[in-house]
C-alpha cells in the first residue's frame, strides 16, 4: 500500500508542477503582485514565491465563499467550517498561524481562535495572492504559516458604476451583493453591501453525547445562519502627490441552533450565537516623485485602523451559567462561583475583542537597483470578557520597526533581505530576519528562502478563565501568564518554468516550530489561585481542567506542485498537488509524558484540478465552462476519530449576455456542486473529511451599470516593466 501511495505521489509530482496558479500566460506575465515583498513586481519576477488566483479563475469558478474558492483552486488549504469560524489549515498549521489581509490590512476576528471568512465578499474580490511560510519579518505575528492577501475590486472610471449580484442555491442558500461607486474629480465613493443566509443541513441524526449514542439528534452538520455587511470607502486627492481615504464597515451575523428538549444535557441546543463586527480606518499616501520621471514612484503611507469583534449568546432554552464573583470579602486572589439560570430571550456578551493599529510605511527606489521597504507599527489589543478573564478585561500592545532591501545588481539575480525588531509589553524585544534569492535563466526561475517566525501568546491564551457546564460535567479553560512566545524557522526551495503555454514548478519546504501553544488537560491541583472553588476541591470526577501550555515542538515538511497548460486559446488545464508530513511532540495526559504525533487535521495528500473553457459566440454572448475536482486523503486527529478521504467534482457555467446601450451588462451563472453526491455521515461530534451535504445546484444573476469615462491606470511604469522583461531574458 505504501508503494502504491509513493507511486501515486511520484506520478502526480511528474504531472503537476507549479507554485503559481494562473490560466493564460499572457495574463500572468502582466500580473502585478505585492504581498511577498510589500513592493510591486510582475508575477514571473516576484522574488518571493507567490501564488495567484486570478480574476478569470474567480469569475469562471463561481465560488460562493472564500473557503470554497481556496479549497477548490489550490491544494494547500483544508477547512472544517464550524459555528465559531472557518477552522482553516495551511500546510499543517491552523487559523491563528495564518495572516489574512484585505488590501494589505489585517482582517480582525476571534484573536487566538477562528476567523469568520464571511466578512469577505467573494463578489468583491479582484484576485487573491498567497505567500506561504513565515513572513514575520514583514508582517509581524500571526504569519508563521503564510499570508493570504485579498485584493478587492477597484472602479476608477469617472462617473457612476453599480452592480447587483443575486445567487440562490440548495438549502435556501442566498448570497446577495451590491456595490455603488461614484467618482467625480478628486473625490471618490464606493459603497458595498453583502448578505448571506442558509438553512444549513444535517448529514446524520446520530450523535454521541453524555455517554449516550443518540439516533434522533437535531444537531446539524452546518447550522442555519444569516449575516450582512455594509462598507463604505471615501477617497480624496487634494494634491497631485497626495491621496487621502477614510473607510468603515459594520457586520452582523446570527447562527441559529435547533433546541432539543428530549436531550437537554446537550448544551449546544440552549443558545444561538450572535456576532457584531465594526471597523474604521483613515490614512493617506504621499508620493515623493513623479511617474513621468521614468521610475516607479517613491512614497510614504500612514494608516490608522480600529476593529471590533464581539459575540453573544442568545438563549433559546433554560441554561445554567457559572460566574466567578469577586470582592473584598474574597481577597485579591480568591473568588466564588455561582450558578445563574439564563432564560429564553436573554442575551449575554461572551467577549468583545478590539484592536487599534497605526502603521507608517515607506517605499524607496534607490540607485544601483535597490528597493527599500521600511516602516514602523504599533498595535493595541483589548479583550473585554466579564466572565472569561480574571478581572473582566485584559490588554496587550506590540511595537515594531522593520526594514527590507531588494538588491538587483545583476539582471538574473535578486537578493531580498529583511529584519523586524519587535517590542512586546509582556515579552520584550525580538529580532526576526528573512532572506530570499531568485536566479533567472531564460524562462526558468530558481528561488531559495529562509525566514524566522515569531508569535507572542495572544490575550486569550494569557488571561482566559472560562467555566463551561455540559450536563453533569464541568470544564475549565484556563489561560497561562507563564507562556513563552512561539518561534519557527522556515526553509524553502522552488524551481519554476514559465513558457508560452506551460507553467510548471515544484516547491519543497521545511518548517520547524518551537514552543507551540496547545490547550492540554491538567490536574485540578494546577489550577491557579482565584479559580479554586468547592467544585474543584471535592475531587469529583466530573471536573476537567484544560490549560494553555508550551507543550509542542513540531517539524513540518512538504512539497507543493501544480501545472497550468493552455491547450488552445480558449481551453486551459490546471492541476495542483500537495504532500504534507507533520511530526509534533505533544503532551499525553493519560501517560503524563510527551509523545510523537501527527498534527491534528493533517492530510498527507491533497489535490485539485480544473479545466476552463471560454468562447465568444457573438458580441452579445460569451460562454464559459469550468469543470473542477478536489480531494484529500485521510485527515488525522488525536481524539474523536479521523476525517475520511474524499473526492468531489463540480461544474459551473457562465453566460455573458452582452451590453444594452453600452451601459448595462448581464451575466447568468448555473452550476452543480458535488456532482456524484458524496456525503460523509460520520456521527456527531466526530471529525469529517468534508461536510458537504451532497449534490447541490446554484444560479446567479449579475447586472452591471457603468456610466462614465475610462481613466487609464498603470501600477508599474513603462521603464520598470521593460526592466522586468529584460531580467527574464
Amino acid at each position: 500500500m505504501k508503494r502504491q501511495k509513493l507511486a501515486l505521489g511520484l506520478w502526480l509530482l511528474a504531472l503537476c508542477t507549479s507554485a503559481q496558479t494562473d490560466i493564460w500566460r499572457s495574463d500572468s506575465l502582466q500580473e502585478v503582485v505585492v504581498t511577498g515583498t510589500g513592493t510591486q513586481h510582475l508575477l514571473k519576477n516576484a522574488p518571493v514565491q507567490t501564488e495567484v488566483i486570478t480574476q478569470k479563475m474567480l469569475s469562471q469558478y463561481g465560488g460562493k465563499s472564500l473557503e470554497e474558492i481556496l479549497s477548490g483552486l489550490t491544494a494547500s488549504f483544508a477547512f472544517s467550517e464550524g459555528d465559531m469560524g472557518s477552522q482553516m489549515q495551511l500546510d499543517g498549521l491552523g487559523n491563528n498561524y495564518i495572516l489574512i489581509l484585505i488590501d494589505g490590512k489585517r482582517i480582525h476576528g476571534d484573536v487566538g481562535g477562528e476567523n469568520d471568512l464571511g466578512l469577505i465578499d467573494p463578489q468583491n474580490i479582484e484576485k487573491i495572492e498567497i505567500v506561504k511560510g513565515a513572513q514575520s519579518a514583514l508582517y509581524g505575528s500571526d504569519a508563521i504559516a503564510g499570508v493570504i492577501n485579498i485584493i478587492t475590486k477597484k472602479h476608477t472610471d469617472m462617473g457612476i458604476y453599480a452592480d447587483n449580484s443575486t445567487r440562490y442555491g440548495s438549502h435556501n442558500d442566498l448570497r446577495q451583493h451590491n456595490s455603488f461607486v461614484f467618482n467625480y474629480g478628486k473625490f471618490s465613493s464606493q459603497t458595498n453591501f453583502q448578505m448571506q443566509r442558509s438553512d444549513g443541513w444535517q448529514n446524520t441524526a446520530e450523535e454521541y453525547a453524555e455517554g449516550m449514542a443518540l439516533t434522533d439528534s437535531k444537531n446539524k452538520t452546518v447550522n442555519k445562519f444569516w449575516n450582512w455587511q455594509l462598507a463604505e470607502r471615501l477617497t480624496y486627492q487634494p494634491l497631485r502627490h497626495l491621496q487621502l481615504y477614510a473607510e468603515g464597515s459594520y457586520y452582523k451575523k446570527k447562527i441559529l441552533r435547533p433546541t432539543n428538549g428530549r436531550h437537554p444535557s446537550c448544551d449546544v441546543y440552549t443558545y444561538d450565537l450572535r456576532y457584531n463586527n465594526a471597523s474604521a480606518s483613515v490614512g493617506g499616501k504621499l508620493y515623493l516623485s513623479d511617474e513621468a520621471e521614468g521610475i516607479r514612484r517613491n512614497y510614504v503611507a500612514l494608516d490608522v485602523d480600529w476593529n471590533k469583534h464581539a459575540y453573544y449568546y442568545d438563549y433559546t432554552a433554560k441554561h445554567y451559567d457559572y460566574v466567578l464573583l469577586k470582592g473584598e470579602e474574597y481577597g485579591d486572589q480568591d473568588g466564588e462561583w455561582f450558578s445563574i439560570a439564563m432564560l429564553p430571550g436573554q442575551s449575554k456578551l461572551q467577549s468583545d475583542q478590539q484592536r487599534a493599529m497605526a502603521q507608517l510605511k515607506g517605499i524607496f527606489y534607490l540607485p544601483y537597483e535597490n528597493t527599500l521597504n521600511a516602516g514602523a507599527e504599533y498595535r493595541y489589543d483589548y479583550l473585554k470578557a466579564p466572565e472569561r478573564t480574571e478581572t473582566g478585561s485584559a490588554d496587550d500592545w506590540t511595537a515594531a520597526l522593520y526594514v527590507q532591501d531588494e538588491f538587483n545588481l545583476l539582471r538574473w539575480f535578486n537578493l531580498t533581505a529583511g529584519l523586524r525588531l519587535i517590542d512586546n509589553r509582556n515579552f520584550g524585544f525580538r529580532l526576526t530576519p528573512k532572506v530570499s534569492t531568485m536566479f533567472a535563466v531564460d524562462d526558468f526561475r530558481f528561488r531559495l528562502g529562509w525566514s524566522q517566525g515569531f508569535k507572542t501568546p495572544v490575550v486569550k491564551e494569557l488571561h482566559y478563565r472560562y467555566l463551561h457546564l455540559m450536563g453533569s460535567s464541568m470544564f475549565f479553560y484556563i489561560g497561562n501568564v507563564d507562556l513563552n512566545p512561539q518561534t519557527s524557522n522556515y526553509y524553502s526551495a522552488n524551481i519554476e518554468y514559465r513558457g508560452r503555454n506551460l507553467t510548471a514548478s515544484v516547491t519543497g519546504y521545511l518548517n520547524r516550530l518551537d514552543n507551540m501553544i496547545a490547550l492540554v488537560n491538567v490536574p485540578v491541583g494546577e489550577i491557579p489561585p482565584g479559580i479554586t472553588t468547592a467544585y474543584l476541591g471535592d475531587g469529583s470526577d466530573n471536573v476537567q481542567a484544560r490549560m494553555y501550555k508550551n507543550m509542542d515542538d513540531a517539524r513540518i515538511s512538504g512539497l507543493d506542485a501544480t501545472l497550468s497548460y493552455r491547450l488552445m486559446k480558449e481551453l486551459s488545464l490546471n492541476v495542483a498537488y500537495s504532500y504534507l508530513d507533520t511530526k509534533a511532540n505533544m503532551y499525553d495526559a493519560s501517560k503524563d509524558q510527551m509523545v510523537n504525533v501527527v498534527i491534528d487535521g493533517t492530510a498527507h495528500h491533497k489535490w485539485s484540478a480544473s479545466a476552463f473553457y471560454s468562447h465568444v459566440f457573438s458580441p452579445s454572448y460569451t460562454l464559459g465552462i469550468s469543470l473542477s475536482t478536489r480531494g484529500s486523503s485521510t485527515r488525522y486527529y488525536q481524539n474523536n476519530g479521523n476525517g475520511k478521504p474524499y473526492q468531489i467534482w463540480r461544474i459551473n457555467t457562465t453566460h455573458d449576455l452582452g451590453k444594452t446601450g453600452k451601459m448595462f451588462a448581464y451575466r447568468l451563472e448555473l452550476g452543480v456542486d458535488n456532482i456524484f453526491n458524496y456525503v460523509d455521515r460520520t456521527m456527531h461530534p466526530y471529525h469529517l473529511g468534508s461536510n458537504t451535504s451532497g449534490t447541490t445546484v446554484h444560479a446567479t444573476l449579475t447586472v452591471k451599470f457603468n456610466y462614465g469615462k475610462r481613466v487609464k491606470t498603470n501600477n508599474l511604469s513603462t521603464k520598470q516593466k521593460n526592466n522586468d522583461e529584460e531580467n527574464s531574458d
